[in-house]
């Protein structure tokens, strides 16, 4: 590409980054650090941490946009002025560098672009991810802890944070269930792809004949609801039991009842959490999960009656699978709906989800 080119494809790449400072709302979100700043210098600030520990996620969230934003109109700048001594100069080899970074420019806009395609109420929650094994015994539970291991990878990788709420293990090896909540700035509004049904195919490493097996795992995900939203939960309708935690002890963890289970009668909804020290602070985690978890029903039913198809409602439904993940006789990980796929496997299960997620927000 001559270097008159490259003067043609930055300006291109100037002109979309000034539409993605209007899309992206970055004036708005540095009013918004403005006021989350001056809020956190208030010295009664931290006496209710919980409210506190939110707002700082969100000011550090809106930070990390707008200085990503920033850096990328800064290399643009850079850009330009690269290429104005390239061309002063009739310099080639300038030409090479200045290549290397529009294309580099051309991803990172991509990737920030996905960001204005979360315009869902609830997109910028936390996200409650919950996974169960489907049929197959130890298979499944296995498929459940590679899923588990994907997604603590993904949000590290993304620079989530990471909460164990719930494990179950599995028989022999494995997870029967866990759930998990993953902590961070449209956490939800990303990982709400994954919600459905995931299919492994693989020679078994539990089969001494090395056949080819099929497991299934359901992933549920849900946004955190907000404490200002109310969902009316009568405590006539909850049952409560405890039991004893599992998983690393510490001095009460193991010895005491400090797991709760809720039952919502009369959808049959199920939570649970032991994730805490004490039984006290697990029921207050699982009352959280549980408004989750019935807000996101009462959406989906509303969705349903909206788009003329309601009928009787499920709590639970498994459905057919939205992806499948095939190790044997080749690599190939596809997703049924928006028809994205790779053949790098290994990157997928170390947390690379990205093209499936992309995928997913620019088809919705």
């Amino acid at each position: 590409m001559l270097l008159d080119d490259y003067k043609l494809e930055l300006v291109s790449l100037s002109n979309k980054a000034k539409q993605l400072r209007r899309s992206l709302e970055i004036a708005s979100k540095i009013e918004r650090i403005e006021q989350l700043e001056y809020e956190m210098g208030r010295q009664d600030f931290w006496d209710e941490v919980e409210k506190a520990q939110k707002i700082a996620q969100e000011l550090n969230a809106l930070k990390s946009s707008v200085d990503l934003f920033a850096k990328l109109e800064n290399r643009l700048e850079d850009a330009n002025v690269l290429l104005a001594m390239a061309l002063e100069e009739d310099d080639q080899e300038l030409g090479k560098e200045i290549a290397c970074e529009v294309e580099s420019l051309q991803s990172d806009l991509h990737n920030l672009e996905l960001a204005t395609l979360l315009k869902g109420e609830y997109d910028k929650s936390n996200a409650i991810i919950t996974l169960h094994a489907g049929a197959g015994g130890t298979e499944a539970q296995d498929w459940v802890q590679m899923l588990l291991r994907m997604y603590g990878r993904y949000a590290e990788r993304a620079g989530f944070k990471l909460e164990l709420l719930d494990y179950l293990a599995g028989d022999e090896a494995g997870v029967k269930s866990a759930t998990l909540q993953i902590n961070g700035y449209n956490a939800y509004g990303y990982l709400k792809s994954e919600k459905g049904v995931h299919r492994l195919v693989r020679i078994s490493p539990f089969d001494a004949n090395a056949r080819r097996h099929t497991s299934f795992a359901a992933v549920d995900v849900m946004p955190e609801v907000a404490d200002n939203i109310e969902v009316v939960i009568n405590s006539a309708d909850l049952r409560i039991d405890t039991y004893r935690a599992s998983g690393a002890g510490g001095q009460h963890i193991n010895k005491t009842d400090s797991a709760v289970r809720i039952t919502h009668i009369p959808t049959g909804v199920v939570v649970q959490c032991q994730s805490e020290r004490s039984q006290i602070q697990n029921r207050e985690r699982c009352m959280r999960l549980l408004r989750a978890r019935l807000f996101e029903l009462e959406l989906e039913k509303q969705a349903k009656i909206r788009d003329g198809i309601a009928g009787e409602y499920q709590a639970i439904e498994w459905g057919s699978q939205i992806r499948s993940y095939v190790f044997h006789p080749y690599n190939l990980v596809k997703d049924h709906r928006t028809g994205a796929e790779t053949g790098n496997s290994q990157a997928v299960m170390d947390g690379d989800l990205d093209i499936f997620i992309q995928a997913y927000l620019r088809k919705g």
